[in-house]
């Protein structure tokens, strides 16, 4: 194998993972830079560097080829930036001292401002002294310049990095830009975002990444989908009777209600983690996997949800949200929102999409919840005890089950609700599931933008909510109040029952016991 391309270490915990068979080399070309943009924040110390540290000591990452640059007004040094980071790379981090320490030598800092050129200057002669000591062809080395920085920032910093840190040639070599949500606030800034970093680069160059599409279930979705063959004819309104995607948190704000309060649950959760799942729950199968293809679909079902009506929408607020001293004394921010979204095409029709996310509600956990309809000429008078479900769970415990209806062991004929279980701790034991974080980085680095959020794509997406955002920005519509550890406003139940879902009483999925 050439020097120029990628190994993966042979461990067998992992080799078994089809992520390591698929990431298994890159193609042989110049040495590769990734520079963190914002490297003293939290995002990069919590997320994108213990991502980096992962994809090294698995071997996606080699010491040879790799160096990773820090960039952040901050003035601190290399040593102070490791230190940083150190305590951020999981709970086996000690167990591997020596990666850990090899893998931090890789990092260099550079300090300097976003709008002006100096720091970028200097930033982009320690990137090119790097590629000379690689001995890369001027314009074949690859640089992956990470944006972890508030959206405010991300028009100058584009314009520094096209100014002052470009690849000087096309030599095989290659500049790409990942991008953090929130992608604006609205239609209208979040277009005059992607135009001001559209007049910059190309949109192949462009990777607005949201870590929902990361997730190992969320990425299972289309196999489940288009490679068994008994989903096929009822992944539809003739046997789907209503679809939710939910998200939850057990806790509050903590400290970030400041922040929090500027975009709300809606613009945070729903219009783009909860959205995305939607699309690939909703999308007819693409001709190929392609990206293309794939996001092709995705934005064919984002144009073909109707306008959302206010009698489908409920909002709500945790006593003590305000208390926080960063948070206004009348904010109208909710905390909770359950929104039904109607797909106005053939598959879909009177099918409800509810998408439901909170803080502060009484359990921490994403899931795909696809509740089927009543079976017709029910001669176990069996419906009372609930409906089929088919439910992926997103986090945490990762699983997919089938709620059924199966006979109550013994000699009555009597009926009882169970489960087809598919636990990926108990089914995968000894299988590393990678963080979201871990694969979007590699897909960027092999320009793989399927799991990225395309332009049309991100419009679309504001499309739908922006009118009800407006709503809820000028106080037309104002969020209930609801205990912190409750489900939440009961008037989001009411909400469900309407929308045609039966709650299942008496039965509780348990995760199983290896």
């Amino acid at each position: 194998m050439g020097s120029g391309q990628w190994m993966v270490e042979k461990r067998s915990s992992f080799r078994s993972d089809s992520f390591s068979k698929e990431y298994e080399t890159v193609p042989e070309t110049g040495c590769l830079s990734i520079i963190v943009l914002g490297a003293s924040g939290d995002l990069a110390k919590k997320k994108t560097f213990p991502a980096l540290y992962n994809l090294y000591r698995r071997g996606f990452l080699q010491s040879n080829e790799v160096y990773i640059f820090g960039y952040a007004r901050t003035k601190i040094s290399d040593d102070d930036l490791r230190n940083r980071i150190r305590g951020y790379f999981g709970k086996d981090a000690s167990e591997h001292s020596e990666d850990v320490s090899k893998f931090l030598q890789l990092i260099k800092y550079v300090s300097g401002s976003y709008d002006t050129e100096d720091g970028f200057r200097l930033l982009d002669k320690e990137i090119s002294e790097h590629e000379v000591s690689k001995n890369s062809a001027e314009g074949s080395s690859r640089r992956l310049f990470y944006l972890a920085l508030p959206p405010s920032v991300y028009p100058p910093v584009c314009r520094m990095i096209r100014k002052c840190c470009m690849n000087r040639s096309d030599l095989g070599g290659w500049t790409r830009i990942v991008i953090e949500k929130p992608f604006g606030k609205d239609l209208e800034s979040a277009e005059k975002l992607s135009a001001q970093i559209g007049e910059l680069f190309e949109e192949p160059q462009l990777y607005r990444i949201d870590h929902y599409l990361g997730k190992e279930l969320v990425q299972n979705l289309l196999v489940l989908r288009f490679a068994n063959r008994f989903f096929l004819p009822l992944w539809n309104r003739d046997n789907i009777d209503n679809v939710q995607i939910v998200f939850r948190e057990d806790f509050g704000t903590e400290g970030r209600g400041g922040y929090f309060d500027e975009y709300g649950i809606i613009r945070d959760i729903i219009q783009n983690h909860l959205l995305q799942v939607l699309c690939l729950v909703a999308m007819e199968k693409p001709v190929s996997l392609k990206p293309e293809h794939i996001r092709d679909e995705k934005v064919k079902v984002l144009q073909s949800v109707l306008p959302i009506k206010d009698e489908d929408v409920v909002l709500g607020q945790y006593e003590g949200y305000r208390d926080d001293p960063t948070v206004p004394d009348h904010s109208n921010t909710p905390t909770f929102a359950t929104v039904v979204l109607r797909i106005h095409n053939e598959r879909w029709e009177g099918v409800p999409f509810i998408l439901k996310a909170g803080k502060a509600l009484n359990s921490r956990k994403a899931e795909i919840r696809v509740q089927f309809k009543d079976v017709p000429g029910d001669i176990f008078k069996c419906q009372k005890q609930g409906r089929n479900e088919f439910v992926i769970r997103l986090q945490p415990s990762e699983a997919m089950y089938m709620k059924l209806t199966v006979k109550q062991p013994g000699l009555e004929m009597s009926t009882v609700q169970s489960e087809l279980d598919l636990s990926y701790k108990q089914r995968y034991q000894g299988v590393a599931i990678p963080e979201a974080y871990e694969r979007l980085i590699l897909d960027t680095i092999r320009g793989d933008q399927q799991h990225f959020v395309r332009r049309d794509e991100l419009k679309a997406a504001w499309e739908i909510f922006t009118p009800l955002l407006h709503r809820i920005d000028d106080g037309e519509m104002k969020p209930l109040q609801y205990q912190p550890g409750s489900r939440g406003p009961v008037e989001a139940d009411e909400l469900l029952a309407k929308a045609g879902y039966v709650q299942t009483h008496g039965y509780i999925w348990i995760p199983p016991t290896l």
